[in-house]
């Protein structure tokens, strides 16, 4: 195969290195940048499912929360406060399941 370089220097491809619709994404902005009204959706159990075959039946062992991860992201001012919310999301869950559990042994 010819290299990358060959190619762009051929007469009839040397528009494709100027053209920017032919320029690679930049890492930065390949995720859409989300606000902190939906950072929910990356611990709710309803926007999370496991998947066991892909579109072309292979065996796969991932969730829809990994491919959120993968395509959104929090802006910048919310994603201090998604990774401590998330925390006091857990403790707040494990505190309803103690409280929930004294009071089914009391009764």
């Amino acid at each position: 195969m010819s290299s990358q370089e060959e190619i762009l220097s051929d007469g009839r491809f040397s528009c494709v290195a100027r053209d920017p619709r032919f320029w690679e994404m930049p890492e930065k902005e390949r995720k859409v940048k989300i606000d902190k009204r939906f950072r929910a959706m990356f611990h709710d159990k309803k926007f999370k499912l496991r998947y066991t075959v892909d579109k072309r039946g292979r065996p796969v062992n991932y969730t829809s929360s990994e491919n959120l991860r993968k395509f959104y992201a929090l802006s910048e001012s919310d994603s201090g406060l998604s990774e401590s919310d998330s925390k006091e999301h857990m403790v707040k869950k494990k505190k309803k399941k103690k409280a929930k559990g004294k009071g089914e042994a009391d009764s």
